[in-house]
């Protein structure tokens, strides 16, 4: 399934002057993630990079400890989107189990939806890694950005996640409709290649939002950059597990959050 297909539309000016034109449309669609024959979640995403996505959406559900823990994934076409059948070593089968109890009751409300709080906002592990980067750096992955995203420079319609090195050169990005999706595409891909941070850092063309915070710190993220701002829940957790933060990265200025 292509990551983007063209669509017509009608272009109106001010002055009233309408012509058909032709652009390139960003794909969405349902993909469903099913782990040891268990139907788990299904997220609106780019049909691309399935396996990374798979593989990095369990590292973020805490379902696997390291790419190893997966042992076949399979992509499968479906009538409105796809499926994605990920088998896990056997010993990772009570994880999802437990995982699965708590989704199913995330629409509880009351009382009930005390343990779903406490879901939410699990501890997270503590940040050990260290960043080499500098601020030249920095503003050298920002500048370099829009020229690792070829389905948004077609589209205009999606996010990046790219692991940077310590000099600011992107190594690997992924794209998706999603910022999340994008995100555990790129943690997916690392894990699949073997890929470390290395004193390098995440750049990322979303906000900040403390889903994304989670994300970085479950996998090691040493240094965590984001385009446009940040969310209270996302200083929050960043400063809880020692995570740095700069955000509003452009290309003039960048705001440190906890450094």
């Amino acid at each position: 399934m292509s990551q983007d297909q063209l669509v017509r539309f009608d272009r109106l000016t001010p002055e009233g002057d309408r012509e058909g034109i032709e652009r390139a449309v960003a794909v969405e669609c349902p993909v469903a993630l099913e782990f040891n024959g268990i139907g788990y979640a299904v997220l609106m995403a780019t049909p691309a990079d399935l396996e990374d996505l798979a593989t990095g959406f369990a590292f973020s559900e805490r379902l696997i400890g390291n790419a190893s823990d997966v042992t076949g994934i399979d992509l499968h076409r479906a009538e409105q989107g796809m499926l994605v059948r990920v088998q896990l070593v056997p010993e990772r089968h009570g994880a999802i189990e437990a995982r699965v109890r708590h989704r199913v009751t995330e629409s509880a409300c009351g009382l009930c939806g005390i343990e779903n709080l406490e879901q939410a906002l699990r501890p997270l592990p503590q940040v050990t890694q260290t960043s080499d980067a500098d601020s030249q750096a920095i503003f050298r992955a920002i500048g370099a950005l829009a020229d690792v995203q070829p389905g948004n420079r077609r589209t205009g319609a999606m996010h990046a996640a790219a692991l940077c090195g310590s000099d600011g050169r992107p190594l690997l990005v992924r794209e998706d409709v999603g910022r999340h999706n994008a995100f555990d595409k790129l943690i997916g891909a690392m894990a699949r290649e073997g890929r470390a941070w290395n004193g390098g850092f995440a750049l990322l063309s979303s906000r900040c939002s403390y889903e994304l915070v989670e994300k970085a710190a479950l996998s090691g993220c040493p240094l965590l950059v984001t385009v446009s701002a940040p969310t209270s829940l996302a200083i929050e957790r960043a400063r809880e597990v020692n995570l740095p933060l700069i955000v509003l990265a452009r290309s003039d200025a960048i705001l440190l959050a906890n450094i």
